[in-house]
């Protein structure tokens, strides 16, 4: 219930008599002059402040401050007439004590009216409704005010300013983004470093993984920088399983910059997550992987997870954690082993082939194997694998997915069929289970690298003579491999083009049929481009088109 400007009035009226009386008693003190001396001038502070606040619109909130700080003078001058004797009836050693606490109290009550004066919350209190010009305004209203409650006052105030808070930015995401424009996100961080209970610290990072869910906020907890992750991994380290996995949401979308993966890793965080990975819930279990994941993404962090034995961990919960664990974790041992053959065989020899067969077959969604064909495309990149590979029937899966409707899926699994292609074994399989017509499907494709993979992927298994057979049959697969030698389509690498249609000049239809599809109208310039195989494969069909072998259906 709003107090009216008369109550108001006569609680500021009272500590201005209180404030006076102190500073009056101070020059009388002979205990902790000095102390003394220095609480004369924060008092001093406290009595412009109320100058100040007098000046300002009266509120609930006013008024609480005012009344607590009440309470602290009286507890004050009380003190302070005590201290006008050496005689101290507590002993010097608590007096001392009390004066320090005192001290205290009063830099906290300057501070709460500092934070009272400067955020204009007071001026919010008296905006009325005919005069609000959006109807956003009283969420901003009322942040303010939150965000003000949040620096001010006691811990149970605080805390019921933090479930207020939270009821107002779980409604909406566009609740979050007013509030991070009022500034919410560097008081939620000073909170979680100042705060004294675990309700209050599982509250605030509760609240700020909820800012952490909206894209464009996320560069505002950027910004707070490595304060944010020392306090984040402590609560990793020491905070209740409910805080552990908010702040492993929170550290989802800072792990992808390279300097924050370099701070969690320094700073034990891949312990911590890997602790919630063996004894988490399934949901945090899931999370500390996908903060995992994009930390192995980094070279220069792969190292402490071999320091901290996370293959093991990883390979367990790909085969047992929830589906969301398992996506994570199994990308999480893609990245770790992309660069490292030793790494590939280790884990194929620990069993993770099984696994991945296990994900590949279970998924719920076509979405989550992207993950699943990029680990295979990594785990190929290492010849000792491949057979491993073609025996556990990963070519009739890869081939499954070339036509299916996720891009990101499409690519990977071209990817993996230019790895595999390495294997004259499985080049032979790739063709003989219908890989080459969905990658020249994929050659039409909207996505430069969609263009890109499928062209890669056909230059390496057309270098067996039973897939060039396939190939020639396609009705698409030359006017599509000439199109693609066009220099207006940018970021695509011409070799792979230019390959597939050198694999195919030794039949005089295919080559009459790249002239036709315009052909020796794109050659002239990745010549002068100095692409690899252009030269030749003008001079082929050029030299055809000139002796009149093409006279002739």
């Amino acid at each position: 219930m709003k107090l009216s400007e008369k109550e108001s009035d006569v609680v500021e009226a009272s500590n201005i008599q209180l404030l006076n009386s102190i500073l009056n008693s101070i020059p009388h003190t002979v205990s902790f002059k000095g102390k003394w001396s220095l609480i004369g001038t924060k008092l001093s502070d406290l009595k412009s402040q109320l100058s100040d606040l007098s000046q300002l619109p009266s509120s609930t909130l006013s008024v609480d401050i005012l009344r607590s700080l009440s309470q602290t003078l009286s507890q004050t001058l009380s003190l302070s007439l005590i201290c006008h004797s050496t005689q101290l009836p507590g002993g010097k050693l608590k007096t001392q004590n009390d004066v320090d606490s005192i001290s205290a109290k009063i830099d906290s009550h300057v501070n709460d009216f500092d934070v009272l004066i400067k955020s204009g919350v007071l001026h919010d209190g008296v905006v009325s409704v005919s005069s609000v010009s959006s109807k956003r305004e009283p969420i901003r209203i009322e942040s303010r005010n939150l965000i003000t409650r949040l620096q001010i006052g006691t811990t149970e105030s605080r805390n019921s300013a933090l479930d207020s808070l939270l009821g107002l930015i779980q409604e909406d995401d566009k609740h979050v983004l007013i509030a991070v424009a009022q500034g919410v996100v560097p008081v939620l961080v000073k909170l979680l470093d100042c705060s004294s209970t675990p309700e209050i610290k599982e509250k605030t990072v509760t609240a700020i993984a909820r800012v952490s869910t909206v894209d464009s906020s996320k560069h505002v907890l950027i910004a707070e920088g490595l304060v944010l992750l020392h306090h984040l991994l402590r609560v990793l380290e020491s905070g209740s399983g409910f805080a552990k996995e908010k702040a492993c949401i929170v550290l989802q979308s800072l792990s992808h910059t390279k300097e924050n993966a370099r701070a969690i890793g320094s700073r034990g965080g891949i312990s911590s997550l890997l602790e919630i990975c063996e004894a988490g819930t399934p949901n945090s279990q899931a999370i500390a992987a996908g903060v995992l994941r994009n930390l192995a993404s980094f070279v220069d962090i792969r190292e402490n997870f071999m320091e901290e034995d996370a293959i093991t961990v990883l390979l367990t919960l790909a085969s047992s954690g929830t589906v969301l664990a398992q996506e994570y974790s199994i990308a999480c041992l893609s990245n770790l082993i992309r660069e490292d053959d030793n790494l590939k065989l280790l884990i194929a020899r620990k069993g993770v082939i099984d696994s991945l067969k296990s994900f590949w077959d279970s998924a719920p969604a076509v979405r989550s194997l992207e993950v699943a064909v990029e680990f295979l495309k990594n785990l190929a990149s290492d010849e000792r694998l491949v057979e491993t590979i073609i025996s556990d029937d990963f070519i009739h899966r890869i081939v499954n997915v070339l036509s299916c409707g996720v891009l990101g899926v499409r690519v990977q699994s071209a990817k993996a069929i230019y790895r595999l292609s390495c294997n004259a074994k499985a080049r032979k399989e790739l063709g003989e289970n219908g890989c080459i017509q969905p990658l020249i499907t994929m050659l039409d494709g909207k996505a430069v690298e969609e263009k890109q993979a499928a062209s890669k992927a056909l230059s390496a298994i057309l270098i067996c003579s039973g897939n060039r057979r396939i190939y020639r049959k396609e009705q698409r697969g030359i006017v599509s491999a000439v199109q693609l030698l066009d220099p207006s389509i940018l970021n695509l690498d011409k070799k792979y083009p230019v390959s597939i249609l050198m694999s195919l000049t030794h039949s005089k239809k295919c080559c009459k049929l790249m002239v036709n599809s315009g052909a020796l109208l794109h050659l002239p310039k990745l010549v002068e481009m100095e692409v690899e195989g252009a030269k030749k494969l003008q001079e082929i069909i050029g030299r055809g088109k000139l002796w009149g072998v093409f006279a002739r259906r």
